[in-house]
């Protein structure tokens, strides 16, 4: 299974919301990749901004895919890739 830096945005939307009890499309974020930092992001909740780094990431995938597909996936199934933009590649189980 692949998830597109959509799904990948949807999912951290979904978990962060959940997490500051506020809405989904109340959340924004923006994704990157550096060769020092690896995976890290950038999340706006009500005109506060934080930063996430991979294992951040990996926790929210986790969450949505077992959420919206029913599916247990460990932090091991996972493996962040970037071509054109930043994939999840899972492992079914």
């Amino acid at each position: 299974m692949i998830l597109g830096m959509d799904e990948i945005i949807n999912a951290i939307c979904l978990h962060t919301a959940e997490r500051t009890s506020v809405r989904p499309t109340d959340v924004t974020v923006e994704l990157s990749w550096d060769e020092d930092t690896g995976y890290t992001g950038e999340v706006w909740v009500n005109g506060r901004s934080r930063y996430i780094i991979e294992s951040n990431i990996m926790e929210a995938i986790m969450v949505y895919v077992h959420r919206e597909y029913g599916m247990r996936v460990f932090r091991e199934d996972i493996r962040l890739v970037l071509e054109e933009e930043i994939m999840a590649e899972i492992q079914n189980p």
